[in-house]
């Protein structure tokens, strides 16, 4: 299973995109500030993760006490995950998921969108496919 996270606006305080599975959009995506790591210093909780190509599993968060995908050999990174939020200050590094909306700027059905994406990613395990997220 291939997921795309297509970074589609970056502002000061969050990076907003669209998530892409299967070549069939999914839902919008939110993170933290957008740094040029090649060329800016990572701010420890206020960065997205670097552009590239990852595996994703799902394994038991112990901060969130819940399963959720995890995302494999991130560079400069550990522990980022695809989980639901509505604000920026809802991640540190993470992906949250969601519908996005301009008005009050947050994510709404956030944890609807988690849950739809972890049982697509669960499916797709169970017929033996690898799962990646290429995000750019």
């Amino acid at each position: 299973m291939e997921l795309t996270l297509t970074r589609t606006t970056k502002r000061k305080g969050c990076t907003l995109g669209v998530l892409v599975v299967d070549g069939k959009e999914m839902c919008d995506t939110m993170e933290p500030t957008w740094r040029d790591l090649k060329k800016e210093r990572k701010v420890k909780g206020c960065t997205a993760i670097p552009e590239g190509r990852y595996p994703v599993v799902i394994t038991l968060s112990p901060k969130f006490g819940k399963w959720l995908p995890l995302l494999l050999n991130v560079p400069f990174f550990e522990g980022i995950r695809i989980h639901a939020g509505n604000l920026p200050a809802d991640t540190e590094g993470c992906i949250l998921v969601g519908e996005y909306n301009e008005e009050t700027r947050q994510l709404e059905c956030s944890t609807l969108y988690v849950r739809l994406l972890k049982q697509l990613i669960v499916e797709a395990k169970e017929r033996g496919e690898g799962v990646w997220i290429t995000v750019k």
